[in-house]
């Protein structure tokens, strides 16, 4: 993607990058600068790198590339912030305006080819024989069996769980941590809502649960929008 003339308006970028940690919840936390001694802190040429790799940092974790920016405009548009003598094309709200559009458009673009990977992976897998799969598209494998009742949406439940996306990445686990949780089955998403109620205690089931049963368009910590999801649940207790 090519940026039109001047759209990084430096002043509010930093503002920009980090403010579209509100798009999705939870937002992870931004990373923490490390504590420098004045008296050696780097002046002058090692400053400007050191900022401009953060700057980059922050750019790239939003998922852009080197060439999605223009660095021209991108160091017209700093010395137009910072230099008095200079007047700015546009005024920092246009600007933050600007640069937020262009991302949520950006995000927008990735939720729809997150959507088509996750279609394509769960046509396949609906394929293979010990994979069952539900009215509302729900998938599940049935890993071990249990003995125990079946939760309602009302109960509260104890569980084990290990949660991936489609490509293997981990985004959360309560197995490696080493310590299970216990929640309102009614407060989760519906893809745990509707597996959790087919497990007996006891039982481990493995979820693949669609974009639409999960988080839906909404990115949430380490899961893009519209991410296909993959759980592997043990039903440890009906509390």
């Amino acid at each position: 993607m090519k940026w039109t003339t001047r759209l990084l308006f430096a002043a509010g970028l930093f503002t920009a990058s980090y403010g579209l940690q509100s798009c999705g919840e939870p937002a992870q936390a931004a990373p923490t600068a490390p504590v420098i001694n004045q008296e050696s802190a780097p002046k002058g040429d090692d400053f400007s790198y050191a900022y401009g790799m953060l700057l980059g940092s922050n750019l790239k974790a939003m998922g852009m590339e080197y060439s999605d920016v223009e660095v021209i405009e991108l160091l017209a548009g700093l010395r137009a912030a910072m230099d008095a003598d200079e007047k700015p094309l546009m005024d920092q709200a246009a600007a933050q305006q600007l640069v937020n559009k262009t991302f949520q458009e950006m995000q927008a673009k990735a939720g729809e080819a997150n959507l088509k990977k996750g279609q394509d992976f769960l046509a396949k897998n609906a394929k293979r024989s010990k994979v069952k799969v539900t009215e509302s598209g729900l998938q599940y494998e049935v890993l071990k069996e249990g003995v125990g009742g079946k939760p309602s949406i009302n109960n509260k439940v104890k569980v084990h769980y290990h949660g991936t996306l489609i490509d293997g990445t981990v985004f959360d686990s309560s197995v490696d941590r080493g310590k299970p949780i216990s929640f309102p089955l009614g407060n989760v998403i519906r893809g745990w809502q509707e597996g959790l109620q087919l497990m007996p205690v006891g039982a481990k089931y493995k979820l693949y649960i669609p974009a639409d049963l999960g988080y839906g368009q909404r990115a949430a910590g380490k899961i893009p929008a519209n991410s296909a999801l993959i759980f592997e649940v043990e039903l440890l207790a009906i509390e």
